[in-house]
């Protein structure tokens, strides 16, 4: 019944954006042809329906069996209709709310003659307002079907850390760090094998993955072990796990029954599959990196995370336990919230963290010298290079996408770790 009430609760909402835009398209077409309008009010509602339509059955279908590349856009579409309509929204609720001031004003203090017709100065302030909420919601929209064609548009993101306690042997250590794979959502081979061919390019000596193999499902691997198993480094791939990687979001996070089972079994296949791909997958545990006779620890953590919304598996202690013989320490731990609620307050001996998780929300803006994501104001490290005294954390942005099946302004990215 929860459900339902969220699904109608959905339907209401959009039916009452529906409704608000296409007051605002009336007023900004006031001047086309009859038959023009037809065209134009007939297409609207046309789209309209059918995301009510579709709102209305999502809870009458198994939406998590259909094609990942279904699932990906109706989820896309949908979603990019709400925010569009949502964002046109407050730009006519601007309007609504000075004209609402305006008549107020003019009938308890002086008669109102400015009206909102066209003058010669042009157009009214409302249709003004019409066309920059229309203009906007638009551009959203368009931005995110353009998304579209990132989604597979890998990016090497490199990197040179420089720490005095480094080993000499380890200077110019070549770490490939991806994170967030996400193999469910794929739907090209061909081009998620072309982001492998850039991995391989590289030559590192060290690849690490800092988990989300999957959406949900262990099987959603089936078709990529030819293309992730091609990952090969001299000193070895090592991985860990996400949060995606436990199942919480299918069986959730403490079932009972059937699905605990279903959950136990989906999980022990992904960790066999990391086996099978040739990755040694570190469950809190942690090894040695050798070169030329001198050794640093590399940790691997399950996820752990500072939010309450997200489930931790991990286990610090046990992870680093042994590790103090060491001079150097690379963590690798999913959730970069992690950093702030335990690294760099309890383990200050470990240098240099590696993370993802955020995707960089999959939609910003980045440029030399500038970069911004809604996940910003949820995550404090984000995207990139972060550092607190001696301590310093990379946040990958993702090798793969979930939900929304595009990347804006944030892409998919390869990180190049050299040590120094």
């Amino acid at each position: 019944m929860r459900i339902g009430k969220f699904v109608w609760l959905l339907l209401v909402i959009m039916f009452l954006l529906d409704l608000y835009v296409y007051q605002a398209l009336k007023l900004v077409s006031n001047n086309l042809s009859q038959k023009t309008k037809m065209f134009v009010y007939g297409g609207y509602w046309t789209i309209s329906v059918i995301v009510l339509l579709f709102i209305f059955i999502l809870p009458f279908i198994n939406f998590v069996e259909l094609p990942a590349a279904v699932r990906n856009y109706v989820f896309a579409i949908v979603l990019g209709l709400f925010f569009a309509k949502l964002l046109a929204s407050v730009f006519f609720l601007i309007d609504d709310i000075r004209r609402l001031i305006q008549w107020a004003s003019g009938k308890l203090f002086f008669q109102n003659t400015e009206g909102e017709n066209m003058s010669s100065e042009g157009i009214s302030r409302s249709v003004f307002l019409s066309w920059v909420g229309l203009g906007i919601g638009g551009g959203l929209f368009s931005t995110l079907l353009y998304g579209f064609t990132n989604k597979y548009n890998y990016r090497i993101k490199r990197v040179k850390l420089s720490f005095d306690n480094l080993p000499a042997s380890f200077k110019g250590l070549k770490i490939v760090q991806i994170s967030d794979i996400h193999s469910g959502s794929f739907t090209n081979k061909k081009a998620v094998n072309r982001g492998v061919d850039m991995i391989l390019n590289e030559n590192a000596d060290l690849i690490l993955f800092t988990g989300d193999l999957v959406n949900d499902r262990a099987i959603e691997m089936t078709n990529y072990m030819d293309v992730f198993n091609r990952l090969k480094a001299p000193m070895g791939v090592y991985s860990t796990l996400g949060n995606h990687d436990y199942g919480d979001y299918l069986y959730g996070a403490h079932p009972t029954g059937e699905k605990a089972i279903a959950k136990a079994e989906n999980l022990e296949h992904l960790k066999r599959i990391h086996g099978e791909l040739g990755w040694r997958l570190l469950l809190d545990e942690n090894v040695a990196l050798e070169k030329n006779n001198e050794k640093i620890a590399l940790i691997g953590v399950q996820n752990i995370s500072g939010r309450k919304s997200f489930h931790s598996y991990g286990d610090l202690a046990k992870a680093s336990a042994g590790t103090e013989q060491y001079p150097f320490k690379i963590l690798m731990s999913h959730d970069p919230s992690h950093w702030d609620k335990e690294v760099t307050s309890k383990y200050k001996d470990i240098d240099l963290t590696l993370s993802g998780h955020t995707h960089g929300m999959q939609f910003g803006v980045e440029i030399p010298g500038f970069k911004w994501s809604p996940v910003e104001y949820v995550y404090k490290e984000w995207a990139g290079l972060y550092e607190e005294g001696k301590q310093k954390i990379y946040v990958n942005r993702g090798y793969g996408f979930i939900g929304y099946p595009g990347r804006v302004g944030i892409l998919p990215e390869i990180t190049v770790v050299e040590l120094a």
